[in-house]
């Protein structure tokens, strides 16, 4: 959650420096976010594509090159899920 409150506070510092300096956002909000979506989508072209030509399904090869991951970011509540379980331990000493 800290990240995406910095992203916020960094965003709120930039729009307070462009109104003190009378300068308009280079680009409406919408097309900036549009831009920003295409330019996460397009990394993921070239890993996905060469699973699918390796005979991968689409499915597959999504998640294999963590494109939701990289995409979305972690999400707020998701992080450290995968830590959680913890193996049990095991006695070395007998064999």
């Amino acid at each position: 959650m800290k990240i995406y409150l910095f992203s916020l506070g960094a965003g709120l510092l930039v729009g307070v420096i462009y109104s003190l300096l009378q300068v308009r956002s280079p680009a409406p909000p919408l097309v900036a976010l549009v831009g920003l979506l295409g330019i996460l989508v397009g990394e993921q072209v070239i890993p996905v594509g060469k699973q699918l030509l390796n005979g991968t399904t689409l499915a597959a090869a999504w998640q294999k090159a963590a494109c939701a991951t990289h995409i979305f970011g972690m999400l707020p509540g998701h992080h450290g899920r995968a830590d959680t379980t913890i193996a049990p331990a095991r006695d070395e000493k007998t064999s």
